[in-house]
């Protein structure tokens, strides 16, 4: 690409040094320079582009993005701009060209149920034929191949790579998952989405975005930044249950589809939920009446996000008869209130939650089963938001037995975690356990048969964090493994 034509996306910049004609590639990793790549330094949690400039300029890197004045070799080009990731946004969308303009774009936000909902969205497609791709924190889903992502939200050059690649895999649908941060750090800037929807907004991330009232404006910029241009065919989909669905409805001049269970201004809504066989059976109140509907997923949680997706392909044109077909053939969203095969005389259920929330919702859905007692395993991450770990705690407390943990304990010292958390629970049948995989062990020691034990806060993930290296970790594995051990199975 012409260098120039790329640079004149920046408006506000400073110059230094001659522009070359052209561009091979933008990158932000020194380590995948090639010759006449454009480097764009980027300040991470734990590392700095700024520092690997000369390492960029040695591999063949021609222009230099900063945020500072550098000291580089002669030859070399440097724009300075005062912030390098949201430039990163405006580049890298304009050298893929825009490739979200050529597709139909979903963004999901909320605390929690971003996954499943856009688990859902994109199983729904696909068992409909339609060639589509999906992001977030499972990973990178193409046309039905998984491949592994950093960050719910992916960086900014990442994001419009992904787009371009299911555009050249002839895609028509993509699906993402958007977070706060992704929102708040323009991650998504140059992403054209057709329709936004909200889950719910519940405590977290509060280290980051400091207020509950930060952190819901921040979800509320997917809702801002799909424009004023009414001739475009988009539309917004809101769980009618929670409070800041109105504030988002207001953010937008598109229509507005709302769900949930209670509220009057539903579209669609549910009711009779009941549970047998680890199936949810519920009626289904549409526009054009109501419709018993029988699903493979567990829990009021999940009626919600299959009720945000139905209320997404209802509006998209999709007949209900058709939407109900496929929401009966979903299997169980990977990591969400999955069942672990095994042949153990107890029940293992592996989940992602890590917010208070999204706890008392992986209890509840799990009570209609339960034949013994239920065990919950819950941990929370290191040097992160420490707020919610009482209430985290206090949540889990509704199990007859908790174990208390980590999930990615970084540089923090076990007893530091599980001290917070042991601080919001409700009664003494509980264990500290830093460790992760003895806590794992030792929930299947203290199992009893008809037991059921939750595994929560790791969900799909295959590793755990300490410090800043990625280990080995399965909490499926790990327990299947004890469980056979134990009953001799």
């Amino acid at each position: 690409m012409y260098a120039g034509e790329l640079l004149n996306m920046l408006p506000v910049k400073r110059v230094i040094g001659e522009v070359p004609a052209h561009v091979t590639e933008i990158v932000i990793d020194s380590r995948a320079v090639q010759q006449d790549s454009m480097f764009i330094c980027i300040k991470g949690y734990t590392v700095d582009g700024h520092d690997y400039a000369e390492q960029a300029i040695e591999a063949g890197a021609t222009i230099i993005v900063t945020e500072r004045e550098l000291t580089l070799p002669k030859g070399v080009t440097q724009v300075v701009v005062r912030d390098t990731t949201r430039a990163l946004g405006l580049l890298a969308a304009k050298f893929y060209d825009y490739p979200s303009q050529d597709m139909f774009m979903i963004g999901v936000t909320g605390t929690n149920g971003k996954t499943s909902v856009t688990g859902i969205i994109q199983n729904m497609l696909q068992s409909m034929g339609t060639k589509s791709a999906l992001t977030g924190t499972i990973g990178f889903n193409l046309n039905g191949i998984l491949y592994e992502s950093a960050n719910t939200t992916s960086d900014a050059l990442s994001t419009q790579q992904m787009i371009f690649r299911a555009k050249m895999e002839g895609c028509r649908v993509m699906t993402m998952e958007v977070s706060s941060h992704g929102l708040a750090l323009g991650r998504l800037a140059g992403v054209d989405y057709d329709v936004a929807i909200f889950t719910n907004l519940t405590h977290d991330h509060l280290d980051f975005h400091g207020t509950m009232e930060d952190y819901g404006q921040a979800k509320g910029l997917l809702f801002s930044q799909l424009g004023q241009d009414l001739e475009k065919n988009k539309y917004v989909v809101l769980n009618a249950d929670d409070p800041w669905a109105e504030r988002y409805a207001k953010m937008t001049p598109f229509p507005v589809w709302r769900y949930g269970f209670t509220s009057e201004r539903a579209d669609f809504k549910a009711s009779n939920c009941s549970y047998e066989n680890f199936k949810t059976h519920f009626d289904m109140h549409t526009p054009e009446g109501i419709f018993p509907v029988t699903m493979n997923l567990l829990g009021d949680f999940n009626v919600y996000n299959v009720l945000a997706a139905a209320t997404t392909f209802y509006a998209r044109g999709h007949a209900i008869e058709q939407i109900i077909e496929h929401i009966e053939l979903l299997p169980p969203v990977k990591g969400r209130m999955e069942k672990v095969p095994s042949d153990l005389p107890i029940e293992i259920f592996i989940d992602y939650a890590h917010t208070p929330d999204a706890i008392e919702k992986a209890i509840q859905a799990a009570e209609p089963y339960k034949q013994g007692k239920i065990i919950f395993l819950v941990g929370t991450g290191g040097n992160r938001d420490k707020s919610k770990r009482p209430a985290m705690a206090e949540k889990a407390s509704r199990a007859e037995y908790v174990i208390l943990t980590t999930d990615d304990p970084r540089y923090e010292e076990y007893d530091s975690i599980t001290g917070d958390l042991a601080k919001g629970m409700t009664h003494e049948n509980f264990a500290c356990i830093g460790d992760r995989a003895e806590a794992v062990c030792h929930a299947i020691e203290v199992a009893e048969p008809g037991d059921m034990i939750i595994f929560a806060g790791k969900g799909h993930e295959d590793f755990q964090i300490i410090e800043n290296t990625k280990y080995p970790h399965s909490d499926a594995e790990i327990a299947v493994e004890a469980g056979m051990k134990k009953f001799n199975v």
